[in-house]
């Protein structure tokens, strides 16, 4: 196999019968990981592949480098790889291509070049054959032909269905990744589908334990923040510090393999450990596709822009008397409009002040208190304030009371005996407004109107 005219390619199906022999390989790639450091000097990176003998779920391919540069750096599945020289092997029956640096070579082709087309990254020690031109056409052709479904035919659990502390596999969307302060990353993922809410401490302290409305130490800009989808939970996932800058992604879908998630303050998180992976997926998944499907019908449908856990409706213990669709705290974030109107179904988390003689000004003697609401898609805080407050509590009711009636909004029991609370889903009229004229959207607020506490 020295000598160029001498390079022959195995097809897959025959390749993994080759266990300990070294073959050559060429076939489309469905799915690539992020390149790495090893656990030893090396840089490490992974990917599977298919041609027109083996399909889903695809041959793996484990690729090591003295460095990050000598990696394949791959554009995008779909795209075409040839492989010189690898070893076939086999764990616990698992068979897969070992690229070792020594001897190995590999070549990359865009999907979408015409004719054989130059590749865009070869190794150093790479020579192409008489073979390629003939072969880089059927793999397109393979291509053409095929429905990627390297999702679909794996395990994976929807953002609905996490849970504390399980390692678990996500096919989700990458909405942004951003670094924060002293060096802190953290990627920002989707799949249209809303987090499990999370048991609150039955006795919220806003005045010692405040509730954040943020996992990030810093709101992302305005701009930044618009691109998230309107419905669906973007979970948080901290990343190391080596991973943030080779995580280039926004918009592609991916597969997040063996990650944990955890509560902080009320609000999921996900931990990518070094024992984590990231895939990226092609847009033609079927999963993806399943997935995409199913946040347009949830934009289309009035009931499915509420909450899922608030079905099949939320609690009676509110009533509002404005006429407007059903939004999401996403939109309301994210409205053009400084100043806007809109219903919403949301949990209150928490109030301040806490006690129920302090709801009033001692100076007006009207009502002054804020409220923190939350969704799947975000939190905010949000006044209860003047003739809105009147209208709220339905008059001035006494303290024993009003405190009944914000234990029910907040889910805290009566007599207490639980360490735990879950505040039920409610309906809620809120409009933003802003406080200086001449910067409108740095002092942007928003406040409950139109809405009774009726429980």
């Amino acid at each position: 196999m020295g000598r160029r005219s001498e390079y022959v390619y195995l097809e897959l199906r025959d390749a993994i019968c080759c266990i300990g022999q070294k073959v050559n390989l060429a076939g489309v790639i469905t799915e690539f990981g992020v390149p790495r450091k090893s656990k030893g000097t090396d840089y490490f990176c992974s990917m599977k592949i298919m041609d027109t003998s083996y399909h889903a779920p695809g041959l793996s391919v484990n690729i090591f480098a003295e460095n990050m540069q000598k990696l394949p750096h791959v554009k995008s599945t779909g795209d075409v790889i040839y492989l010189h020289r690898v070893v076939m092997k086999s764990i616990e029956g698992n068979v897969y291509a070992a690229f070792e640096k020594r001897f190995s070579s590999f070549a990359l082709f865009e999907l979408e070049s015409s004719g054989m087309g130059e590749p865009y990254q070869i190794s150093s020690n790479f020579h192409s054959t008489v073979h390629d031109k003939k072969l880089i056409t059927q793999l397109r052709t393979c291509l053409v032909d095929h429905q990627f479904d390297t999702g679909a035919n794996q395990l994976f659990v929807l953002l609905r269905e996490i849970k504390v502390g399980q390692p678990l596999d996500l096919i989700c969307k990458i909405i942004c990744v951003w670094e924060f302060p002293e060096d802190r990353w953290m990627l920002f993922v989707w799949d249209g589908t809303d987090t499990p809410p999370i048991s609150l401490p039955m006795k919220p302290d806003e005045v010692e334990n405040p509730i954040p409305l943020l996992l990030e130490p810093l709101p992302l800009p305005r701009d930044v923040l618009c691109t998230f989808p309107r419905v669906g939970t973007v979970l948080r996932v901290i990343i190391d510090k080596e991973l943030g800058p080779k995580v280039q992604g926004s918009g592609q879908w991916v597969k997040l393999r063996n990650i944990t998630c955890e509560v902080r303050s009320g609000l999921w998180r996900g931990i990518f450990s070094p024992s984590s992976q990231l895939r990226f997926l092609s847009n033609e998944d079927k999963a993806v596709i399943s997935l995409e499907r199913f946040y347009m019908e949830r934009l289309s449908s009035q009931v499915d822009r509420m909450p899922l856990w608030s079905f099949p409706w939320p609690s009676r213990i509110t009533d509002t008397g404005c006429e407007l669709r059903f939004s999401t705290l996403m939109d309301v974030l994210t409205h053009s409009k400084v100043t806007h109107r809109f219903k919403c179904v949301v949990r209150v988390v928490a109030v301040y002040p806490c006690r129920a003689e302090m709801f009033r000004s001692i100076v007006t003697h009207m009502y002054r208190i804020r409220l923190t609401l939350e969704d799947p898609t975000a939190r905010i805080h949000a006044f209860v304030c003047d003739e809105d407050g009147v209208e709220f509590f339905e008059g001035y009711p006494p303290a024993d009371v009003l405190t009944s009636k914000m234990n029910k909004l907040l889910g805290i029991a009566e007599g207490g005996g639980k360490d735990f609370r879950n505040p039920p889903w409610v309906q809620l009229c809120i409009k933003s407004y802003y406080l200086d004229k001449k910067d409108v959207w740095a002092t942007r607020h928003y406040r409950i109107f139109g809405t009774k506490l009726v429980g």
